[in-house]
């Protein structure tokens, strides 16, 4: 853990433009500059051609091939963008040590201690694009600030392919002016409760006290926004950082499933978690189940197990019964993406959840599934409720 000159913007959010979909074009030169979709099914991305037609990442592709009907769709190729990432993260890694991967496209860098031999923060960004770009291939937005909180929100506003510095004594009149939406956790819901009492920008906020922000959204997130809306967040980079929590999620499209269907989904989405739990030496205890539905509305469902666990068999038990919960929901509004995460996690072995079945087998059932599939591939064994199923793609993600 490191931490950052706090009187000087020296904090780097380098963010990847569109990557999957720019991938594509990157590899495909009849791709370029026109509007593209990574998946059929459901949109995994889309280039910043068919985002100008309305065009969202989830959207199903029906819907976003009437929003824009000259599109290219591509099936998408992850072992091309986990190349993409790896590369990209050498170019952040020799930028400077201190990188902080937030997902595999993008990543805080601390360059504070690097102005003798490396120039401003302002110089660094500039020729962490130019390498990006031509050791890559990829345009990437860079955003410079003094916290973690504002670089991110200066990147999000230079897309596509950009630069931005937020320099210290300008920091609340760029940031004001914003929609509450830039601020770290204000999604839809959070949104409209600040819109209908008329706080649309930032600024808005940030003239509310602490104490009124609290009684309008909770202690938690009252705080937290209050904060954000002064830009203050003390968080420092931090260097190899794990996971809090490690989960998967697949997308089903709009056709009606079947219970059978959807316990094989989820049985996946645990399998793999699980395997992911296993190989990274963690154990968790806390199980949430996440659902989309056809109105792209959401449902969260979580339970706390007593002692943390990394067994497949425990953790879908229990996922089993969070979507037992969530049937009415389903029926009623169908369900277009299922995601399960395990939380609470446990960076050593721990004891294994107590239930009514064989431990040891099932502890030996996994490990040898693990064995076999490390030696030969995933697909080279499954467990029978998954046979003669398509398990979905396994998307790209920095280590757990």
């Amino acid at each position: 853990m490191f931490v950052s000159d706090q009187r000087a913007a020296t904090i780097l959010h380098a963010d990847l433009d569109a990557f999957y979909a720019s991938v594509e074009q990157r590899d495909d030169p009849r791709l370029r500059g026109r509007p593209v979709i990574v998946g059929a099914g459901v949109v995994l991305a889309c280039s910043y051609e068919a985002k100008a037609y309305g065009v969202r990442t989830a959207m199903n592709g029906g819907q976003a091939l009437r929003r824009c009907p000259g599109a290219i769709v591509v099936d998408p190729r992850m072992s091309a963008y986990s190349e993409a990432s790896k590369a990209v993260f050498k170019v952040f890694e020799n930028t400077t040590p201190l990188v902080e991967g937030l997902s595999i496209d993008e990543a805080f860098l601390d360059v504070g201690g690097l102005r003798r031999i490396a120039g401003t923060p302002l110089e660094i960004a500039q020729r962490l694009r130019a390498d990006v770009l031509s050791q890559v291939g990829l345009p990437i937005t860079v955003g410079i600030a003094r916290t973690k909180f504002l670089a991110k929100v200066a990147s999000g506003v230079a897309k596509p392919d950009g630069l931005l510095e937020v320099a210290p004594d300008r920091e609340l009149d760029f940031l004001h002016p914003l929609n509450v939406e830039r601020l770290w956790g204000v999604g839809e819901v959070t949104a409209e409760k600040l819109r209908n009492r008329g706080l649309t920008k930032v600024g808005d906020v940030a003239m509310l006290p602490e104490a009124a922000l609290v009684a309008m959204l909770g202690r938690a997130s009252g705080r937290h926004l209050h904060a954000l809306a002064h830009n203050r967040d003390p968080r420092p980079i931090e260097v190899g950082r794990r996971r809090r929590s490690i989960g998967s999620q697949r997308a089903l499209g709009r056709s009606p499933k079947s219970p059978a269907t959807l316990d094989a989904v989820l049985a996946g989405l645990v399998d793999r978690v699980t395997r992911r739990m296993r190989t990274a030496g963690r154990a968790g205890r806390t199980v949430t189940l996440r659902l989309r539905f056809d109105d792209f509305s959401r449902a969260t469902r979580s339970h706390t197990l007593p002692q943390a666990t990394d067994q497949t068999r425990a953790i879908l038990i229990t996922a089993r019964a969070l979507l037992s919960t969530a049937r009415p929901l389903i029926t009623a509004q169908g369900i277009t993406m299922i995601g399960i995460s395990v939380g609470n996690l446990e960076n050593e072995a721990a004891l294994q959840l107590a239930l009514p079945f064989d431990k040891a087998s099932n502890d030996e059932l996994d490990s040898a599934m693990d064995s076999v599939k490390d030696k030969f591939g995933t697909n080279a064994i499954t467990r029978g409720i998954l046979l003669g199923r398509d398990q979905g793609l396994t998307v790209p993600m920095l280590p757990d």
